[in-house]
């Protein structure tokens, strides 16, 4: 499908999907002899639509918002569905799923998009995107909890997001946190009083301090570059998906897009705080 002048304009509004396996018409259509359907030569697991698996909720990268999934992520994807004339449709599944590569093995999804850290271990499993965002962890702490850094975690009562680098890296330097299914869960568990500091995303703190009552309540009481880079996964050996997700990045990075949906999502844009779609993963 030819792209329409001014159309990276007209994403800057509301960007939303669909949660659930429903059809949109698109600019593909079937082959013949039961082959799948494609469009601008990428196969899609449906006709007519990009289906994109997530874990709800994530936010700011994608949670559901009004009755429809929308975030940081979801709109960069909405991007590359739009490059290939078709519509975004959203599932949402357990996290370990897009570790594994089971949705996509199983043919449920075409890409997963769910603030994914690009991991050697993962890419055992899936091949990822090109890098589009640079996270650090955060320890996020109760304010009367006299929590001051990484190094007071210690003997305190931690939680982290199951399955995620932030669980690894408490880990790895020797905590034990209680595992929580979402990040909603942990920082409700936060909130409850279940635990007195948490090991977190701090893109996800950012947006959850903007309430007066968290941030009253609770601090950044550390942050720790962990290098971490977050990338969109595919099946492995679906370079075709992988190029055309890789394309848009380049375009929205180039053209102010994803600048401008970064401040829309995230918050002020630094340079230095969102990968180069163009640098290998």
């Amino acid at each position: 499908m030819k792209m329409v002048p001014g159309r990276r304009a007209r994403m800057l509004a509301a960007t939303t999907a669909t949660v659930g396996l429903v059809l949109v018409a698109g600019c593909s259509s079937d082959d013949d002899g039961g082959k799948k359907t494609t469009a601008n030569g990428v196969e899609l697991v449906k006709g007519g639509q990009l289906t994109t698996c997530t874990h709800l909720p994530y936010p700011p990268f994608q949670s559901e918002i009004d009755g429809k999934v929308q975030g940081f992520d979801v709109a960069l994807i909405d991007l590359v569905a739009e490059d290939l004339g078709v519509k975004q449709v959203v599932l949402d599944q357990p996290f370990e799923n897009f570790k594994t590569g089971g949705s996509l093995n199983a043919g449920q999804c075409d890409l997963a998009a769910a603030g994914m850290t690009i991991t050697d271990e993962r890419k055992k499993n899936v091949d990822f995107s090109d890098p589009y965002f640079e996270a650090t962890q955060a320890v996020l702490a109760d304010r009367k909890s006299g929590i001051t850094s990484f190094a007071d975690l210690k003997g305190k009562k931690v939680g982290a997001q199951a399955q995620t680098t932030g669980e690894e890296y408490a880990k790895s330097k020797g905590l034990d946190p209680v595992s929580f299914e979402s990040s909603d869960a942990l920082l409700n568990g936060l909130r409850t009083g279940q635990v007195q500091a948490v090991v977190i995303d701090y893109p996800v703190v950012q947006g959850w301090l903007k309430d007066k009552a968290n941030a009253d309540a609770f601090k950044v009481a550390d942050n720790i570059n962990t290098g971490e880079e977050y990338g969109f996964t595919v099946k492995k050996g679906n370079t075709a998906l992988a190029d055309a997700i890789n394309k848009a990045l380049a375009d929205a990075k180039s053209d102010g897009t994803y600048k401008k949906l970064y401040e829309k999502w995230i918050g002020p844009y630094d340079e230095s705080a969102s990968a180069s779609p163009s640098a290998a993963s």
